[in-house]
């Protein structure tokens, strides 16, 4: 998208950021969009800048589009590795290049920082995603995620 810009990420833009993550967790089966939940987990995102990145698409001044990203210790690699927990595009600003510059910029942050890889979760109903995913190089693994709330 021309003109689009990537940056981090500031409180003032929280309530866009949870629209975005609506679109996306209305995609997604296992995720219900929840504003307030939404809003309150990227505001921890945005309390530890060292270890935690939110990045925003911009154009004219409107977010349209996000990705997180967090520094996770892979004993596999021996290194620091990036779990993209959250990457989404605004549905009328897709295939447009955003999504791949927002990738691109979230990988140059963990470059930045050692890690040796990244690494996410994606539906495995959303077959867009995972197309533009492997695209850009991305693999699928032999791994299943589990999840136990309760904690």
């Amino acid at each position: 998208m021309a003109g689009a810009s990537i940056r981090a990420a500031a409180p003032a833009d929280l309530d866009a950021l949870a629209a975005l993550l609506g679109q996306l967790f209305t995609v997604e089966a296992d995720f219900h969009p929840d504003p307030v939940r939404q809003r309150r987990g990227l505001s921890l995102m945005l309390e530890d800048r060292l270890r935690r990145v939110v990045l925003v698409a911009e154009v004219a001044g409107r977010v349209v589009g996000m990705v997180t990203g967090q520094l996770v210790v892979s004993t596999s690699e021996g290194a620091a590795s990036v779990w993209v927990e959250d990457m989404v595009v605004d549905e009328g600003a897709r295939r447009a290049g955003v999504g791949r510059r927002l990738l691109g910029a979230v990988e140059e942050w963990g470059a930045g920082r050692g890690a040796t890889r990244l690494q996410l979760l994606a539906d495995r109903e959303n077959l867009p995603a995972l197309r533009f995913y492997e695209a850009r190089g991305w693999s699928g693994t032999r791994l299943v995620c589990l999840r136990r709330g309760g904690v």
